[in-house]
């Protein structure tokens, strides 16, 4: 990254610009994109929240339903061990666009991964977004040397966030169409997933979804954090996550620009006491025991809406909101082995039937073992049971 942009080493994600002139200047040159977000939004948001009764689920299993994200940085020779612990099968790994030059090492992780579904996020800078050509060029050095290895590709990341680069939707559809151009002329059998607004900022992903730009989405991508809203059933503007998950769903059943797959591409809660790690402040951030029943409650929750095909837990390792500690070694949290136990009773699951009544709910599914109800409340983590 270059300056004034820079990136946040503890905790993973671009720093905060700290050139307030610049943000003001690139906000009046995108003017006339965020007013068209917001027109866009005022008719087909409504739209949606009309038709959210009217679509049903689909059919969503839990052999696809789990994901993790994994890095480079963070103990690559361990990780694959700690996957086989977890037996879980699909990954999402980052390759920021500025780290090119270190194309071979993520080839050579990924190769370590043990023939893991791998889902590659490819990160921008503000040089990637303004140079097309430099965007295509590294785009196809990237899909040439993960030939074989990935066909699944985030394109752009956190598109609503000025210090991810983007100051405009019309420049992440122009940014996404570099690499839909070259699907279309080189690559026609990966797959993109797109959209990727982070938080509750559907406005955005209504404008992605609903414009002239030649492009088309295989997925649509969803950084869905209900963290600054506490435990997961909490509400914001009166909707809580299943109320913002079907929301999301409707909008996407509208658009001709995408197939209808929802996928949640990161998700977690901040832990307390891991500053500089945390990537909120101690307001937001919330104890270990927390972490893991928030983080199980989301992963139920979002299963038992049956319109997400994946939700990849935001990540394997990472001090201030991982599974794993690494600050003083290999330290495994309490969530470690939360989803471990919940991969193990849901990875072969199907929905049977969801309910709640107040802070009561239960998520009934069908296994291999017999049929599984998950019950849980707001004071308490799940209880797994097996019914004759």
């Amino acid at each position: 990254m270059k300056a004034p942009f820079a990136w946040d080493h503890y905790s993973d994600q671009p720093a905060i610009i700290k050139d307030k002139a610049l943000k003001r200047a690139m906000r009046r040159d995108a003017l006339p994109s965020l007013i068209k977000t917001f027109l866009i939004a005022l008719i087909t948001l409504p739209l949606a929240f009309l038709l959210m009764p009217f679509i049903g689920r689909r059919t969503i299993s839990g052999e696809d339903f789990f994901g993790i994200g994994v890095n480079l940085d963070k103990e690559p020779n361990t990780t694959p061990y700690l996957l086989d612990e977890l037996n879980i099968k699909k990954l999402l790994i980052r390759i920021p666009l500025w780290e090119v030059d270190r194309l071979h090492e993520y080839v050579t992780f990924i190769r370590s991964l043990n023939a893991k579904h791998i889902t590659v996020a490819l990160l921008q800078d503000r040089e990637h977004i303004t140079s097309p050509s430099l965007s295509k060029d590294h785009f196809t050095q990237i899909f040439e040397a993960l030939n074989g290895l990935c066909d699944t590709y985030i394109i752009g990341s956190t598109i609503n966030r000025a210090k991810w680069g983007f100051f405009s939707v019309n420049e992440y559809l122009d940014f996404y169409a570099v690499a839909y151009g070259l699907k279309k002329s080189r690559f026609p059998h990966l797959k993109f997933i797109g959209s990727n607004v982070i938080d509750f900022e559907f406005h955005f992903t209504a404008h992605t979804l609903f414009n002239l730009a030649r492009i088309r989405f295989d997925a649509i991508g969803s950084l869905l954090y209900v963290d600054r809203r506490g435990e997961p059933e909490n509400t914001q503007m009166g909707l809580n996550l299943l109320d913002k998950i079907n929301l999301l769903y409707s909008l996407i059943r509208l658009s001709p620009k995408t197939a209808n797959e929802l996928i949640i591409t990161e998700t977690n809660w901040p832990i307390q006491n891991t500053t500089p790690y945390a990537p909120t402040s101690e307001f937001e951030c919330v104890s270990e025991e927390e972490y893991a029943s928030f983080m199980v409650r989301y992963y139920l929750l979002a299963f038992a809406s049956q319109k997400v095909n994946c939700v990849y837990w935001h990540q394997l390792i990472a001090p201030g909101y991982g599974l794993i500690d690494n600050r003083e070694g290999i330290r495994k949290r309490s969530a470690f082995e939360s989803y471990k136990t919940m991969l193990t009773h849901l990875s072969d699951a199907r929905f049977v039937r969801f309910s709640h009544r107040s802070d009561e709910y239960l998520l009934i599914c069908s296994t291999s073992r017999g049929e599984l109800h998950i019950t849980w409340n707001l004071d308490s983590a799940p209880i797994y049971t097996y019914k004759a």
